[in-house]
């Protein structure tokens, strides 16, 4: 790491925006330019896109390359015209790893369904990744076999069920949305976010990501295979809670099982921060992110 901490002054940081074809698909991906620093790819989570990491960017270092990818399906990536099934995301960043950086580890900084499929490549291609950081990314409780039928039609009865995105009226009416949503959400991100998952319509601001994301997918959650996919990590490994966060209150037991599968992991909590901690608190996560960073470079 060539700067001493994160960027106090959160001035804009320039960027770049290209589309490669990754699998098939258009995948949209924003560059920022660093100078001399480590690769680092910022991965979104559900619904969300990859512009939205705009603000804890801005507060990181500027020698830091930053790269954000939209999934497909979601920000300005190209729809699928099949399903949305989770491992495709997972053969995904290993197609643009391969086209980004094919001869170097890189950095892998995730948010939510980003910090899951970033942590289980992690294990899946452990030499592919230098350092881990997830962000809330903490899998899922363990489904029950029992629980297959009545997910299976669950399933069944989501297959005909209604594709249109949401569209709404205007952006103000999408911004107010927004910080409903998230009380934390200043006026001003809310309109960075509002611009990142929405597109301009003659109906007024559409959300670009594909509705079919919203539609479950047809297998139960598999903890026990999540778990050995972290347990074959070896890049060190930072978590990231909001201490306002749903997510601060799952099951304590299984937060510790789940904390034993990574070999080398540090554990921060973020004060008056919930799970969109990149939208809340991006300069308090930017310093996590970097105090974590620098003490593993000492090492």
């Amino acid at each position: 790491m060539s700067e001493p901490g994160p960027n106090d002054a959160l001035r804009p940081r320039p960027f770049t925006c290209e589309t490669l074809p990754i699998r098939g698909l258009a995948c949209h991906l924003q560059r920022w330019p660093g100078s001399g620093g480590p690769l680092c790819l910022l991965l979104h989570g559900w619904m969300d896109a990859g512009a939205s990491f705009r603000f804890l960017v801005d507060a990181l270092p500027a020698a830091w390359e930053l790269i954000a990818p939209d999934w497909r399906g979601f920000g300005k990536s190209e729809w699928a015209s099949g399903t949305y099934y989770f491992p495709e995301y997972i053969a995904d960043l290993d197609a643009l790893l391969a086209r980004l950086s094919p001869d170097a580890p890189v950095w892998l900084i995730g948010h939510s369904m980003g910090g899951n499929v970033a942590s289980l490549y992690a294990g899946i291609r452990p030499e592919r990744v230098a350092r881990l950081v997830s962000l809330e990314g903490l899998g899922l409780p363990p489904a029950p076999p029992a629980a297959a039928p009545a997910h299976y039609r669950a399933w069944l009865t989501e297959q005909t069920g209604p594709r249109e995105p949401r569209i709404y009226p205007d952006w103000p009416t999408l911004i107010d949305r927004l910080r409903r949503g998230n009380p934390r959400l200043t006026q001003e991100r809310a309109v960075v976010v509002a611009r990142a998952w929405a597109t301009e319509t003659p109906a007024g601001p559409r959300l670009r990501a594909d509705p079919r994301h919203k539609v479950r997918g047809p297998l139960l959650y598999r903890l026990d295979e999540a778990r050995a996919c972290w347990r074959n990590i070896q890049a060190p490994t930072l978590w990231v809670m909001g201490k306002a966060s749903p997510y601060a209150h799952l099951d304590a037991t299984l937060l510790d099982e789940n904390r034993r599968c990574f070999r080398d992991l540090q554990e921060v909590w973020l004060d008056d921060c919930g799970h969109m901690m990149h939208h809340d608190q991006p300069l308090a996560l930017a310093q996590a992110i970097v105090d974590f960073m620098r003490s593993k470079t000492m090492e």
